[in-house]
């Protein structure tokens, strides 16, 4: 039931984080866009708790918008909702600095896209949520503006438009086969659809880039410790969930299977295992969260059982993740060591549910994710909870590593408990959801095979990770393959070469060389392109502009 508006609450949750986005581009709501974001994510926590049994249509907007829930994606929704809250609460220590207003608008508008993901249910729909929270993340990761973030933003933006046009591609061969705009439809056509190899190809680039599927990963690593804390944890726990939910949607059983258990699986031990070449702790818990999403999208590749199970791991992971980075912005805050020691306990505790440690909420959902599992992947599945134990023991060392801040922070006590009630739900809604969500009771949480399954894993890295604090892996940067690529993670604009001294013209000059000539279009098009960047960095200019075409766009297509 939903108490209030009725069936009309799906569009109100996503129009509210839409109209609170518009109103920061005015003057005088550009002061107040900061104290609004606890406020944007509301009607969607509480469209998570009460959805409505049947979905909303809307038959004269765009091609006909369909939105709706089923459990899972309810679930999903609760927990984004919820993260966005706490993100936003945790951004309110941000007040004071450049560029707030840019920053909150771009917010409710990535929030716009991210609740419609899990909303659509019409592929248009889909694509224009998906295509949001793709491209108004990117102002939250270059918000700082330093050289990392803007290397980031590159990297991030690329690898954003191509799979933007992977997706629009394979939506569009989807609907197609289908002969149908719902996702559902869409969905059944492709287990027996003549291109269908093709189409799950572009699928899987347009959504593989945004999950952090292995080797489309490498932007996660480098934005994710470029961005603000908050955006960081809203990008970890929230938004990379994006391209899993249409992986869910989109995808039919054994579609690809091979392939994203495959990828799914090296990604979560090769991300991990990267993880501890890394001295920021925030760009350990990137690879991290590659980590973990790999063992998802090797869930969502076994299909059936398995697949049913992706919402109970992700919303403990997203709650979990977002509270870890979270806390390592109040570890920044910090001055004294009571303060530290407060920090790493919380942090602790995070880790060792992500790890899967006896009694966790961590436990149990990697306990109802095996069940359904064939043998060897089920076994696969308990040992990734020895590298996720390393890369967290790392990171509570890289942690620790922190300065403490010269100055009392604002808000110190407040911006620790909002990562304290995150860590909360992370470790209790498990418990809660546990009969429900499996079928199986409570009892069986505490059997002795479940508690020797998920203790031996852990116990396993403990001294593997005292050996590797004591004599660490060489440090290299975020970027993985990138790094390896290149030999070093470079994005900054190559230096053109001094022209030399140009000799004395003849009356008649001579036809510019080829040469001279493409060397002018290019220099001329980075021009270009660095202007209309700058531009669209403005959220008076780059919202608005976003907002009009999104728009306009529903009018044509209407």
């Amino acid at each position: 039931m939903t108490f209030c508006f009725g069936p009309w609450l799906p569009l109100v949750a996503l129009a509210w984080p839409l109209l609170l986005a518009g109103l920061v581009a005015l003057p005088w709501g550009r002061p107040y866009g900061l104290r609004w974001l606890p406020l944007a994510p509301l009607p969607a926590l509480w469209l998570g708790w009460f959805a409505p049994a049947e979905p909303t249509v809307l038959p004269g907007v765009f091609l006909g918008v369909t939105l709706g829930l089923d459990d899972g994606r309810a679930l999903l929704l609760a927990m984004t909702a919820a993260l966005w809250t706490l993100a936003g609460l945790a951004a309110q220590r941000m007040a004071g600095e450049r560029r707030i207003g840019v920053f909150a608008g771009f917010w409710g508008l990535t929030l716009t896209g991210n609740l419609g993901v899990l909303l659509a249910q019409d592929v248009v729909t889909f694509y224009i949520a998906f295509a949001a929270v793709s491209l108004a993340a990117w102002a939250l990761v270059i918000h700082e503006r330093s050289p990392a973030a803007l290397r980031a933003g590159r990297v991030y933006i690329v690898l954003a438009v191509v799979g933007e046009a992977a997706l629009l591609v394979g939506l569009l061969l989807g609907a197609h086969a289908a002969q149908s705009l719902q996702t559902a439809d869409v969905r059944a056509a492709l287990a027996s659809a003549p291109a269908a190899t093709q189409i799950v190809a572009l699928l899987l680039v347009g959504l593989g880039i945004k999950a952090g599927l292995l080797p489309l990963h490498v932007w996660l690593p480098l934005a994710h410790p470029a961005a603000p804390v908050a955006a960081s944890a809203v990008l970890s726990g929230a938004i990379v969930k994006a391209g899993l939910v249409g992986m869910m949607v989109l995808l039919p059983d054994g579609a690809a299977a091979q392939v994203l258990m495959g990828l799914g699986l090296l990604g979560a031990f090769f991300a991990a295992l990267w993880g501890l070449t890394q001295s920021n702790p925030k760009a350990v818990l990137a690879y991290s969260t590659v980590s973990q999403m790999g063992l998802m999208l090797l869930l969502v590749g076994a299909g059936g059982m398995a697949l049913a199970q992706v919402p109970y791991y992700a919303l403990h992971h997203g709650m979990a993740k977002g509270a870890l980075f979270l806390l390592v912005g109040v570890m920044y805050l910090s001055i004294s060591p009571a303060q530290r020691w407060a920090v790493l306990a919380v942090a602790a505790v995070c880790a060792v549910t992500l790890a899967g440690a006896p009694l966790t909420g961590g436990a149990l959902v990697k306990a109802a994710a095996k069940q359904p599992l064939p043998e060897f992947w089920a076994w696969a599945l308990t040992l990734t909870s020895c590298t996720t134990m390393l890369v967290m023991g790392w990171f509570l060392w890289r942690l620790w590593q922190v300065k403490l801040a010269l100055a009392p922070a604002r808000l110190w006590l407040g911006s620790w408990a909002v990562p304290v009630l995150a860590a909360g739900i992370a470790q209790l809604a498990p418990w809660l959801l546990w009969t429900d969500w499996t079928g199986r009771a409570l009892s069986d949480a505490w059997s002795v095979a479940l508690l020797l399954g998920s203790a031996w894993p852990v116990l396993l890295a403990l001294p593997v990770l005292a050996g590797l604090i004591r004599h660490p892996l060489p440090q290299r940067p975020p970027g993985d393959v990138l790094d390896l690529w290149r030999g070093g993670v470079n994005w900054s604009p190559p230096e053109w070469p001094a022209r030399p001294a140009r000799p004395l013209r003849p009356i008649w000059p001579p036809r510019p060389s080829w040469q001279r000539l493409r060397r002018r279009i290019r220099v001329r098009g980075a021009r270009s392109v660095a202007g209309a960047e700058a531009g669209l960095i403005r959220w008076r200019s780059g919202g608005v502009v976003l907002l009009i075409a999104v728009l306009g766009l529903g009018l044509l297509l209407g």
